[in-house]
């Protein structure tokens, strides 16, 4: 693209309530030269980390059921939906963030964890980029029952399944969550279960 730059850009917060809604008035440079007035919501609501854990050696994987509204106002009958275990960052550190939800909403206390890759999951309207990990578990790494933390009502179940169970949730449509879905085909792609190629 030649243009594609961005001037004179005006916003307005109008909600800040949970996490923060702006509306951005900007003027963009079209690909013919000319300048247009455009109008963008942007909800912040920071920046996340994901992680799949999982047991080389049983053939596992850990992942948690809770319940998330904005899917039950848009067709999730029971609101319930499969996840990986994924937080908000704290203090920016996408690594230190991942180990400390693990164990809150896991029960289970790992510290090798490897990034794999970082995305942005809704670009049109969430400034949000989620950095995505995996992390090998055992059963002696587990302290505690998980659940999540008691102060955020978050009310979440732990699931340990098959992976190739849980590759079957994706293609029934049990599992409905993005993040989810793209470290399952991770590690569906990188045969992370047919050979141990995690890089140290």
């Amino acid at each position: 693209m030649k243009y594609g730059t961005v001037k004179n850009i005006k916003k307005e917060v109008l909600s800040n309530n949970w996490y923060t809604l702006r509306k951005v008035t900007f003027e963009y440079q079209r690909e013919d030269g000319e300048w247009e007035t455009q109008v963008r919501e942007a909800y912040d609501r920071g920046n996340g980390a994901v992680i799949l854990l999982y047991n080389n050696d049983k053939g596992t994987v850990i992942l948690t059921r809770q319940f998330r509204m904005p899917t039950y106002l848009n067709g999730n009958e029971d609101g319930m939906l499969i996840e990986a275990c994924a937080g908000i960052l704290e203090k920016g550190n996408a690594e230190q963030t991942i180990i400390m939800e693990v164990e809150e909403e896991t029960g289970y206390m790992v510290s090798d964890v490897q990034k794999v890759f970082e995305s942005y999951m809704s670009p049109g309207s969430v400034t949000e980029i989620l950095h995505f990990f995996i992390g090998q578990y055992t059963e002696n790494m587990r302290v505690g029952e998980g659940g999540g933390a008691e102060d955020e009502t978050e009310n979440i179940e732990v699931l340990e399944m098959s992976f190739e169970d849980a590759l079957k949730l994706v293609q029934n449509g049990k599992i409905r969550d993005a993040k989810t879905i793209m470290l399952l085909q991770y590690a569906q792609i990188n045969k992370l279960f047919s050979v141990n190629n995690i890089h140290s």
